[in-house]
Formats: structure tokens, C-alpha cells, sequence
């Protein structure tokens, strides 16, 4: 497999994820040094889905970032554009509402959910801002957005060590681990590229979402965004 180039076209990171699946998860885990739960669980909290809410989960390929909703009791919709993704969460949670969906034209009506997130998947589409706009459109008047994703460590010397692991140390790492090691160099490259927690803010806000904010997680190494829709 060619790795997906920096310009995301769509087909090309579809296939990435598609021949990532089946150890996706352990993967993560691993290279993240144990932290991806703990990240799931506070975007779970950020969230806070309640009993009879309907709930986005965009990005979320074997469904292990929707089961918390779940558990709190929300109607959740797990979306994706990975079929091998989307197929291997089907077959781990047959019961759950996996949807082929392409994050710059979702196939919901306007108004659907209550709440939308994303985690660690708006750095793959190739237009944020026109996603960042579906997501808008799909939520109800009073709804809440919860972005997570990696974002740029605050503290300088953190930072330089941060980007040396990424590029150094992950790859190897992946090797060991993973069904397919190029698709997390061009993960790690596309870390690199992300706009910082204020940029990112912007773009939500130019998106038409109000009260945006940002709450960083492991000194910044991933941020969680937030908004609601008036």
C-alpha cells in the first residue's frame, strides 16, 4: 500500500484505515504509551451523554470510542469511511449502528444529534472546515460539539522530545506492532501539520459554533475542543 499523502485523498486514507483494523485498537495503545484510554474516557466525561440523547460518533471505526455513550444511556451512531473499519466493529458489536459516512457530507438530516464528536479523525479528512460545518448542520439548536484530537504540547522542551518520538521512535514502534507500519509514519506526519489548539478554535468558530473552548491533555499532546450550536 502507497502511504496516504499530507493532501488526504479521501480514497487513499480509506484504504490506510481499512488495512489498519483489525489491531487498531492494540496499536493505539501501545504507541500511546497506555494513554488513548484514558484520553477515550475524558472525551466520555467532556461529552456527557445523557439517557435518550442521540449521539455522533464521528470517526469511529471499531466502535471502541462509542460504547461509553452507550453505556450512559444515548442513542449513538457510530460513523466512519473505512468499510474495513466499519466491518470489523460489526463484527465485535453486531448490535450497534454502524454508518458509512463521509465527514464533508454526512448522510444524517439536519438537527439529528444532540451531540457530536470526533476523536483523532479530523486530522484525516481533506476538508476540516467543510466538516467542521456537516457537523454543525446535523446538530440540533443547543447541541454540543467535542473534538478531540492531537494538538501541539505547551511546554517547549516537552515539545521538541514530543516531535522526536514521533518521528523517531514511532515508526519503529509501529513496526513491531502494527498490520501496517507506513500508515502511522503518515499519522505521525500529520500530527506534525495540525494547527494548534488556538487555530483549530478559530476554525470551529468560523464554522458558526459559539462558545469554543479548549481543554489540553497530557501537557497538550492532545486537546479537547468543544462548542454548541445556538
Amino acid at each position: 500500500m502507497t502511504r496516504a499523502s499530507l493532501d488526504k485523498q479521501p480514497h487513499e486514507v480509506a484504504a490506510m484505515f481499512d488495512d489498519v483494523a483489525a489491531r487498531y485498537d492494540i496499536t493505539n495503545d501501545v504507541l500511546s504509551l497506555g494513554q488513548a484510554r484514558q484520553w477515550r474516557r475524558a472525551v466520555a466525561d467532556a461529552v456527557d451523554a445523557r439517557p435518550g440523547e442521540r449521539v455522533l460518533d464521528l470517526a469511529a471505526g471499531t466502535g471502541t470510542s462509542s460504547l461509553p455513550f452507550v453505556t450512559d444511556g444515548a442513542y449513538t451512531v457510530p460513523c466512519d469511511f473505512s468499510l474495513g473499519m466499519l466491518s470489523e466493529g460489526k463484527q465485535r458489536h453486531p448490535w450497534m449502528p454502524f454508518t458509512a459516512g463521509d465527514a464533508t457530507r454526512l448522510p444524517f438530516r439536519d438537527g439529528a444529534f444532540d451531540a457530536v464528536t470526533i476523536s483523532f479523525g479530523l486530522r484525516n479528512v481533506q476538508d476540516t472546515d467543510a466538516a467542521l460545518r456537516e457537523l454543525h448542520r446535523v446538530t440540533a439548536p443547543g447541541g454540543r460539539v467535542l473534538i478531540c484530537e492531537f494538538s501541539h504540547p505547551t511546554w517547549a522542551p516537552f515539545r521538541t522530545v514530543y516531535s522526536e518520538y514521533l518521528m523517531r521512535a514511532l515508526p519503529p514502534v509501529a513496526r513491531a506492532v502494527s498490520s501496517s507500519p507506513d500508515a502511522y509514519v503518515y499519522l505521525a506526519e500529520s500530527i506534525r501539520e495540525w494547527p494548534d489548539q488556538p487555530a483549530l478554535a478559530r476554525r470551529l468558530q468560523k464554522a458558526g459554533w459559539s462558545k469554543v473552548a479548549w481543554r489540553n491533555l497530557t501537557g497538550g499532546v492532545v486537546a479537547l475542543h468543544r462548542g454548541v450550536r445556538a
